[in-house]
């Protein structure tokens, strides 16, 4: 197959039935917005040219094809006048283009590659001056209706609105995808008239132009799943349950086992590794990369986040963060951006990470937030413990060296650093460095008053051997650990 000359898209519709402010095209599904999903799709058939013809939210819609399609360029079309005027306006940008245009809308996520493909070469290959690519629909209320003769050759698309009641029974539908050859294509837009109901210049009205004048129209069929358009939320969300079935089914097929396909959102912009299992109940977004071996879910909703080989994350919302081989992360557990759990690391229970690294085989097991911390190896932090990093106008580092034992709910007040083998004791708040193999204690003295509850006239509970009274506690005691694992 030959490269075709340009692709014109068609998104300057303002997509009334969406009912938001944000045009229809931006609209997203599986990681894409609509028009980023057919960009995709065109960017295989590698045209000379891609052209999108904006008109509503135009700077936003701009701004996504930048993102989407950089090599792409956008043509504003400042009244919506019809498909047949925004397709007249986009080739006014290329005046002395020749060969095969390929016209899209931006509305239809699941159209892809391949079916493009194959529309440009059987159009090529019969040497037709336009191609059709249509589809027979159930129920076909609110397309065009493929008018052909009694030998099947096509003679024209018909609009709904304009449709009799017998040509509304026909459910075979143009599908606004076409490939045409440029030259002739440009004269009979310059021969379109706004004689139909809306007042707009049709480009299936050149279908009929083309059968009128004897030139050869061509029709490939689409499956209706592919080529469905999106015109409210009810069609986006059919579209996203396509998408993501087509997206689960292709990773399924590629070695991945996915538990439970209905409840498993995959964006298409994720990477999967063969045997890496993927639990109910799981979103995966972005640039998420999941390595073999690794489990992720159930419960969990991973974005821009990379799991290493082997690892597990249960029940979790990681977002931007590095989890390394053999980790282990939740359940019920936040990682925010830039957290980094190296090799074997742990982030357990009820804990949330920001912007730190947790050396390996480290472990944060339960009840803790780490914000702003290097941890070293092999270290154990007690449930409960805080980095205490931001002191309501800056944030500072916490330092955590290689085999530290920081014990149960110790507040780690920033800047502070704990040296290499070094412990905390429980309860204590440390506000100065710890040197390595030293064990820091930050907590008043207790005191024990006896018959405190008596005398203020409270309920008290005698056993039958009462402990023994301790009136004070030494807070250096170096077996006083808060030895929570």
């Amino acid at each position: 197959m030959s490269k075709p000359a340009a692709v014109v898209v068609l998104a300057a519709g303002q997509g009334t039935r969406m009912r938001s402010e944000l045009p229809k095209v931006l609209h997203r599904v599986c990681g894409r917005s609509l028009l980023g999903h057919l960009l995709a799709a065109t960017q295989t058939l590698e045209a000379a040219e891609t052209l999108v013809v904006v008109g509503h939210g135009r700077d936003a819609v701009a701004a996504e094809v930048a993102a989407a399609a950089p090599a792409a360029s956008c043509v504003v079309q400042e009244e919506q006048k019809g498909t047949g005027h925004a397709v007249r306006r986009a080739l006014a940008e290329l005046p002395t283009l020749e060969g095969t245009v390929v016209v899209v809308p931006g509305d239809v996520p699941l159209l892809t590659g391949a079916t493009l493909q194959r529309l440009v070469a059987e159009h090529e290959a019969a040497g037709a001056v336009a191609t059709v690519l249509t589809a027979r629909m159930a129920d076909p209320t609110g397309y065009g209706r493929v008018l052909r003769d009694v030998g099947g050759g096509v003679l024209g698309i018909v609009e709904q609105r304009d449709a009799t009641a017998e040509q509304r029974e026909i459910n075979e539908v143009g599908t606004s995808i076409y490939a045409f050859d440029a030259l002739v294509l440009r004269d009979a837009l310059g021969r379109l008239t706004t004689d139909n109901v809306q007042g707009e210049e049709y480009l299936t009205d050149v279908i009929a132009l083309f059968v009128a004048g004897g030139r050869r129209v061509g029709a490939v069929l689409a499956g209706e799943a592919e080529v469905g358009g999106v015109n409210d939320r009810a069609q986006l969300g059919d579209a996203g349950a396509a998408l993501r079935d087509r997206t689960v089914r292709e990773w399924q097929r590629s070695g991945v086992t996915v538990v439970d396909r209905a409840s498993t959102w995959i964006d298409v912009t994720v990477t999967l590794e063969p045997d890496c299992t993927v639990e109910p109940f799981t979103m995966l977004h972005g640039r998420t990369t999941v390595a073999a071996g690794a489990t992720v879910g159930p419960y969990s909703r991973l974005t821009d986040t990379s799991v290493g080989a082997g690892a597990s994350v249960v029940a979790a919302t990681c977002v931007g963060a590095q989890i390394g081989a053999k980790a282990a992360v939740g359940p019920y557990t936040y990682l925010r951006a830039g957290t980094v759990l190296e090799t074997a690391a742990k982030a357990g229970g009820f804990v949330e990470i920001k912007k730190s690294t947790v050396g390996a085989g480290s472990k944060v097991p339960h009840l803790s937030y780490i914000g702003d911390a290097t941890i070293g190896a092999n270290v154990n932090i007690g449930a409960g413990s805080i980095t205490c990093n931001f002191d309501g106008r800056d944030k500072h580092q916490t330092y955590i060296g290689d085999d530290v034992f920081i014990g149960s709910d110790t507040m780690l007040v920033a800047p502070v650093t704990v040296g290499d083998g070094a412990y905390t004791a429980a309860g204590s708040a440390i506000t100065r460095d710890v040197p390595a193999g030293s064990l820091a204690v930050g907590r008043a003295q207790q005191r024990t008053i006896d018959g405190w509850a008596e005398r203020r006239g409270r309920r008290t509970v005698h056993s039958a051997s009462p402990p023994e009274t301790v009136s004070t506690q030494d807070p250096d005691s170096s077996t006083d650990r808060g030895a929570q694992q």
